[in-house]
């Protein structure tokens, strides 16, 4: 649900640039606005908010640009654009090594696994996943764009590859957690048929002072 809301202003700003893409930008902000501050009520930190941040630093950018040349030649191109700005967030965040989707992880996931490395793993494989969605995005949409393709096979190409990488997130985060539940299952099984030492009070007490007369 965390990334479908973090798509939600992307969406906005799809369907009202088909009324004028200054009003798209701008209520694509209002709606990035929105979930900032839905995320920081929930007690959401900042770090989980990668995508809905660097959404409202765009959309607000995108908008006053448009506001302000509304003819602008970037009204052509700006949802391939919109969806390179987002490849752009989650390839950078692989090259630090700060995974975009790892802060959201933490915080449906036990405290003991941050540091692990298949939690980091996993986290490189899901954010992996969504950086070629959004370049696949910004390819097909540009694409669309330039040759002057209609609004709805535009539309049809970026729902699917957001729909893919949604889907593989939430089938591949699922497998990983009943693998690890199944792991700690045998290590518990394997614990409970060690032998254990004999504790204190189940040890006979021998007197040494000998038998009494």
């Amino acid at each position: 649900m965390t990334y479908v809301r973090g798509m939600a202003p992307w969406v906005v700003f799809a369907l009202l640039s088909e009324v004028g893409w200054q009003w798209g930008a701008l209520g694509g902000f209002v709606v990035a606005v929105w979930t900032v501050l839905h995320g920081y009520a929930k007690g959401t930190p900042t770090s989980a908010l990668i995508i809905e941040i660097s959404g409202v630093v765009y959309l607000a950018a995108l908008a006053a640009v448009a506001f302000r040349w509304p003819h602008s030649a970037l009204d052509t191109y700006n949802g391939g654009l919109s969806f390179a700005w987002l490849a752009l967030i989650a390839w950078g965040s692989l090259i630090w090594r700060r995974p975009f989707t790892l802060p959201i992880a933490r915080t449906r996931t036990p405290r003991r696994l941050w540091s692990t490395p298949g939690f980091f793993r996993t986290n490189v494989i899901v954010t992996t996943v969504w950086a070629m969605s959004f370049t696949v995005s910004a390819g097909f949409v540009g694409r669309c764009e330039a040759t002057g393709a209609g609004t709805l096979p535009r539309a049809v190409g970026q729902l699917l590859c957001l729909i893919a990488a949604a889907v593989f997130t939430a089938r591949y985060s699922a497998r990983v957690r009943a693998r690890r539940a199944a792991a700690e299952a045998v290590e518990r099984a394997r614990a409970d048929r060690a032998p254990r030492a004999p504790r204190a009070q189940d040890t006979p007490l021998v007197s040494s002072a000998g038998p009494a007369d």
